[in-house]
């Protein structure tokens, strides 16, 4: 019995910026891919709060969460995630409440508690340097309180927002938000798009302490990874070069539009190595490789949902990349 023919399948989608594209064209290709994964039957989709980086245009992450909401039918859209330390928990839940109302029993509030940026971004954001370290768990429970049904005697109330109840998860890429989504009865989600080293520590550590709530009876986790699918495993080595550019950008401090597939890059042996850590839960390859690597990766982890992020250079590439996907979810 698959097991990956019983797990359902999302997307986290970073909308990124091509070198000779725009930000309106990310747009364009994310309302393509969020009406394509519908129709293939994934059940959510989710994009990501960054700012200030030349190739991510999800900045506004709320504006864009509508846009692929009023683009589509049936697919749950949402956040993933919400950097909650950046912003007033009445803000947040009044954004969140907006598109709840808009398009009732489709939003999800994806929480974590990165700045999304840097320094000096975080500054021009008016954000605490220590916001997200000791107060996150206060900040969560103002923001339920705004989502929650209204309390007796509550003077400041979320207008769209106080009822709504939109569905929250806590995201993360270490033990933190792990230990919080267990403790709170919330479902977790695990970045291993990007960072997996901690991913069996933090899924084993929200399992084990994970206490049933109003919200979850019991623990629910899903996890993010790189996957690119190709017509072999050849050519979508070519097409994942986009991705270790990206990562190979970044350890040199450089924060670079989505480039093109190269046959080889230029890099150290050290910054190879760190590029693999940061693509270390990739599954790259033909139809057969990626749905062995799939189901691998639900036997280590036990997930009990998938969040697929495709980055390559091409929409088409990105696109078929889900098809084939699918052709082994349904097979």
């Amino acid at each position: 019995m698959s097991r990956l023919a019983d797990t359902p399948l999302s997307v986290l989608d970073l909308a990124p910026i091509r070198e000779g594209g725009s930000a309106a064209d990310s747009f364009r290709e994310s309302v393509a891919l969020a009406r394509l994964t519908e129709r293939l039957g994934f059940t959510r989709y989710w994009l990501a709060e960054h700012h200030s980086i030349e190739g991510i245009a999800s900045a506004a992450t709320a504006v864009l969460i509508g846009h692929i909401a009023g683009a589509t039918e049936r697919i749950r859209v949402g956040s993933g995630g919400i950097m909650l330390p950046n912003h007033p928990p009445l803000v947040v839940a009044e954004q969140f409440g907006t598109l709840e109302t808009l398009y009732p029993g489709r939003i999800d509030l994806g929480l974590g508690r990165a700045p999304g940026s840097d320094g000096p971004t975080m500054a021009a954001m008016r954000r605490d340097p220590y916001a997200g370290v000791d107060d996150f768990p206060q900040r969560l429970a103002e923001l339920k309180g705004f989502l929650n049904d209204e309390r007796p005697g509550q003077r400041v109330r979320a207008v769209p927002g106080q009822g709504t109840k939109v569905p929250l998860w806590l995201l993360g890429s270490s033990d933190f938000s792990a230990r919080l989504a267990a403790r709170e009865g919330l479902p977790f989600a695990f970045a291993a798009q990007f960072a997996p080293a901690q991913l069996f520590e933090a899924l084993k550590l929200y399992r084990d302490n994970f206490r049933p709530s109003a919200f979850l009876e019991a623990p629910h986790a899903m996890v993010g990874l790189p996957v690119i699918a190709a017509e072999n495993d050849l050519q979508a080595d070519y097409l994942a070069s986009t991705a270790r550019r990206k990562f190979l950008g970044m350890i040199r401090g450089q924060r670079i539009k989505a480039l093109p597939p190269v046959e080889a890059l230029d890099w150290s042996p050290r910054e190879q190595a760190q590029v693999e850590q940061f693509l270390g839960a990739a599954v790259i390859g033909g139809p057969e490789t990626v749905r062995m690597g799939l189901e691998r990766f639900l036997e280590l982890t036990g997930a009990d949902e998938l969040m697929l992020n495709t980055d390559v250079y091409a929409a088409e590439d990105r696109l078929r990349s889900y098809e084939i996907v699918t052709e082994m979810w349904r097979s």
